[in-house]
């Protein structure tokens, strides 16, 4: 079955804020299985236009990723979020076909 992500981009005006929603969301989001992949690390820019912070969130199926963001406990603590970021999510199904260049 394939894993489930978030994928957030994100400016941040008050990091000690977005300590506040991590702090509100690690319990939830533990709940689901949650494996942070990419949280804020050092980027390249090769292409525009682009946020300052990347995260990359790992989840067991697309439905739990799905599942976690839709709960009560998540909303609220988005609300922190929203409160000191602006960006943009997206939750998507993980892909388990070929690779290579027979793609």
């Amino acid at each position: 079955m394939p894993k489930g992500y978030w994928i957030a981009n994100s400016d941040v005006s008050d990091m000690e804020g977005l300590m506040k929603y991590r702090a509100a969301n690690r319990k939830i989001m533990t709940k689901y299985g949650a494996k942070f992949l990419v949280m804020h690390g050092q980027q390249i820019v090769p292409e525009r236009p682009y946020r300052s912070k990347q995260t990359l969130v790992e989840f067991p199926t697309f439905q739990d990723a799905v599942d976690c963001f839709n709960t009560s406990e998540y909303t609220e603590a988005a609300k922190l979020r929203h409160a000191v970021a602006e960006g943009s999510m997206v939750i998507v199904e993980g892909y388990e076909g070929p690779q290579g260049l027979d793609l």
